[in-house]
């Protein structure tokens, strides 16, 4: 556990004094299942997820979480810590397989191939919000993806798998639009 720390504490000061001032840190935990590799995509949409672990242990356990995520042949492209830490789990140039039966607002069925997801390690339970440092996360990394992309949205889980889908989960979604477009 304390070597596991280190590494990440030596990797976000390495990261921290190399990477520009206005990208956040991310560490790259490339996960081989729940993705296809693909030459070219449009990337039009953000879809911000909630997810964690309901194996037993630690409900935020990320290495537990990519394991359900390997069973279920699922992932995201990024997946944000409770400490704020930032894991890319699969290049924003692939397709990852995160959003399910869904719809993308113009009717675009075929969402995962036209968006980046990423996930908040929070639960269901009412009391369990994302945390500040998670919303800071998540708030510099959509800024970051919007300046790279043409986003035409950024919309939760429930927003394109309505009756499906429930997630984000104990978020103030008005609050972290807000923070976006700032």
């Amino acid at each position: 556990m304390y070597i596991k720390r280190f590494i990440i504490f030596v990797t976000l000061l390495f990261v921290s004094f190399s990477a520009p001032c206005n990208r956040p840190i991310i560490i790259d935990k490339l996960v081989k299942i729940g993705k296809r590799t693909v030459s070219n995509r449009n990337i039009e949409a953000i879809i911000v997820h909630s997810t964690y672990n309901i194996s037993g242990g630690d409900k935020y356990d990320v290495d537990k979480i990519l394991r359900q995520f390997t069973r279920y042949k699922v992932s995201a492209h990024y997946l944000i810590a409770r400490n704020g830490i930032i894991y890319r789990l699969v290049k924003e140039k692939n397709i990852s397989f995160h959003a399910g039966k869904s719809c993308l607002p113009d009717g675009n069925k075929n969402v995962n191939s036209h968006s980046i997801g990423i996930e908040v390690v929070t639960s269901k339970d009412s009391l369990d919000a994302p945390t500040v440092k998670q919303m800071d996360a998540l708030v510099a990394l959509v800024k970051d993806i919007k300046s790279r992309y043409k986003i035409k949205y950024v919309l939760r889980h429930s927003d394109i798998a309505p009756g499906r889908k429930t997630d984000p989960w104990n978020m103030n979604w008005e609050e972290f639009l807000k923070q976006i477009d700032k």
